[in-house]
């Protein structure tokens, strides 16, 4: 069983930054893919970002390339994202989420495709 605890949302001016923060309990967080998805008032969740077991394949999606950052410290059992030039569409609930996957190398973008969830953070931007 793996809990996943989500940090370091808030309130944002838009072009502002937040960092989010995802710790992991247990000893086997290296096992896990893991990845940031968001869900918006009334809108399905959806993929933010994705990092493998290794940390060295990561994967964006096309709204947030260029401005999000995934990164993971398996010596700490976390994984963050750092999120620059924010706008008011990237309000939503943050969760992340772990993916049991065989190969290190491999990132997923399906959250069927992941195992566990955290309760997830809120990050609002305001215009």
């Amino acid at each position: 069983q793996v809990q996943l605890v989500e940090s370091g949302g808030g309130l944002v001016q838009a072009g502002g930054s937040l960092k989010l923060s995802c710790a992991s309990s247990g000893r086997t967080f290296s096992s896990y893919a893991m990845g940031w998805f968001r869900q918006a008032p009334g809108k399905e969740r959806e993929f933010v970002a994705a990092i493998s077991r290794s940390g060295t394949k990561l994967i964006y999606a096309d709204s947030v390339k260029g401005r999000f950052t995934i990164s993971r410290d398996n010596a700490k059992n976390t994984v963050s994202l750092q999120m620059n030039s924010l706008r008011p569409e990237d309000t939503a609930v943050y969760y992340c989420a772990a993916d049991h996957a065989t190969f290190i190398t491999v990132a997923r973008t399906t959250s069927n495709d992941y195992d566990y969830w955290g309760q997830g953070t809120q990050v609002t931007v305001s215009s």
